[in-house]
């Protein structure tokens, strides 16, 4: 069984380099999602079927190539460059001088493979930095606390990317002038010269917890076995994660969130221009307004997770997203347009509401780790953080995707200035029943969700208790609790159930 990790204070330049390499993290997403569609579609004469195809296609190669990740550097510890440089740290160096791909998928004029080769090319260095970059707030320390600044560190530096990547293009179209193709390749290069930067802090000022033994032990077999046997090893252990209920919970609530702001980003910009008949400037001004208020409400979810259930404030933030989402499209029914200044109360709304929703689901992450510790007796920050990193970006691809096809089938016609009733109609829907359908899912997943400060305490203690030898529960209270977060009876805990035996 891995040892405790030897206490290490954390102190403000650790959450500083941890939360700045969200910039990465959320605002590479941020950009992809809020213009990737516009850039294809009404700058590189690609159709939304095309630019849906892109996407696809990358999340296809993306199945094998996060869950792969992560699995490596869970076993990554026995090699020279894992002791030398740190089993999960070492990704995140050998990914800085790749990171400037992310400018390359923005050079405009190029051709369809070219933007499909260029977009999978940054898609897999994406993965191989931000999955070794999610597995090291557990990594760096087991309290509550110390886990919850952490996520609130990197939503805050996330949300300030979000707002330059809604900003940006305005500032450049006042720059380089309204139709130019140049605007996101120089947001492009802007935000490979951040991500460098970022990941560069984040190696120097992070560390690992020592895993004695076990990783070596793990190489040895995998590196036997062939690599037909550790890619089967890989996703049995894939699946392992998904038979601990916290973190299937914890997946339905984080999907609801995430894939109803992806449906909502990608149909945003569209809405605007065609159906409230503005522009891609103004889209951008409401966009990045949008995010600055979300960058309060995650100030505002920090402490409301801190002090009370994360299930309750993920059900408040959705509700006042959900009604943002009413607002706007009620304007456009009534026929107001992008100028009025009506459309700022739509804005805030949905902005209190994602912020607290983007917060909400990284900081309940921190905690999977733990809940599975209890269920395994391992440490498995790695697969968590490869099944995570899939789950988002393949459900980010299959919404953005999605838009692209429907508003393809809706009549959407690239490149047209004006584009037909039918189409505007298919936006408006994607916008309210997309968005909305998938906040209700994240509701009803929330409503089972228990984990808090208070759960969190027990369930740390009864790993001690474990740790320690026991092998019945300290109080019948303590265990109905971990029995909730892990989905397992308490005698089949700490290795003894099938999970453990998958996760070798």
């Amino acid at each position: 069984m891995p040892e405790a990790a030897p206490i290490r204070p954390v102190r403000l330049p650790n959450y500083l380099a941890y939360g700045s390499n969200d910039v990465l993290g959320a605002g590479a997403m941020a950009v992809i999602s809020g213009w990737v569609l516009i850039f294809y579609t009404q700058f590189c004469g690609l159709s939304a079927g095309q630019a849906a195809t892109i996407f696809a296609v990358a999340r296809i190669l993306d199945a094998f190539a996060s869950p792969m990740i992560g699995y490596i550097s869970d076993h990554f510890g026995s090699t020279w460059l894992g002791r030398t440089f740190g089993r999960r740290r070492f990704f995140i160096l050998a990914a800085i001088p790749l990171l400037p791909s992310f400018a390359l998928m923005w050079l405009p004029g190029q051709g369809f493979w070219y933007y499909l080769v260029s977009y999978v090319l940054f898609e897999l260095v994406y993965a191989m930095e931000i999955i070794p970059f999610e597995t090291l707030a557990a990594e760096m320390s087991s309290d509550y606390r110390t886990k919850a600044k952490f996520a609130g560190s990197r939503i805050l530096f996330g949300q300030a990317s979000a707002i330059l990547a809604g900003f940006l293009p305005l500032w450049l179209i006042n720059a380089l002038g309204r139709d130019s193709a140049d605007t996101f390749f120089y947001m492009g290069l802007i935000f490979a010269a951040l991500f460098m930067v970022t990941a560069g802090l984040l190696y120097l000022f992070s560390w690992e917890r020592h895993m004695p033994g076990g990783p070596a032990v793990a190489a040895e077999r995998l590196a036997a076995g062939g690599a037909g046997q550790a890619l089967s090893a890989l996703y049995r252990n894939l699946f392992s994660t998904m038979r601990i209920r916290a973190f299937r919970l914890h997946l339905g609530m984080y999907l609801g969130g995430y894939i109803s702001q992806d449906i909502f980003n990608a149909t945003f910009t569209f809405f605007v221009i065609f159906a409230l008949s503005g522009s891609m400037g103004q889209a951008s001004g409401l966009l990045g307004t949008m995010y600055i208020v979300q960058f309060v409400a995650v100030i505002i979810a920090i402490n409301l997770a801190l002090r009370a259930s994360p299930s309750r404030a993920y059900q408040v933030a959705a509700a006042d997203f959900a009604v943002g989402v009413f607002a706007l499209i009620g304007l456009w029914l009534l026929g107001v347009p992008a100028t009025s200044p009506w459309i700022w109360a739509p804005i805030i709304l949905a902005g209190l509401g994602r912020g607290a929703l983007n917060y909400i689901p990284w900081a309940t992450y921190n905690y999977m780790a733990d809940v599975d510790e209890i269920v395994t007796g391992q440490r498995r920050e790695g697969s968590f953080a490869g099944v995570m990193t899939f789950v988002r970006k393949a459900t980010q691809a299959a919404a953005v995707a999605g838009v692209g096809f429907i508003m393809q089938a809706g009549g959407f016609i690239s490149g047209a200035p004006v584009q037909s009733h039918g189409a505007i109609l298919t936006m408006a829907l994607l916008l309210g029943i997309g968005t909305v359908g998938c906040l209700m899912f994240g509701l009803w997943v929330s409503r089972r969700f228990r984990l808090s400060p208070a759960t969190h305490d027990i369930l740390m203690r009864e790993i001690e208790h474990l740790r320690s030898g026991a092998r019945t529960p300290s109080s019948p209270g303590a265990a109905l609790v971990v029995e909730d977060l892990s989905g397992w009876r308490y005698d089949q805990l700490w290795g003894n159930n099938p999970v453990a035996g998958l996760a070798r």
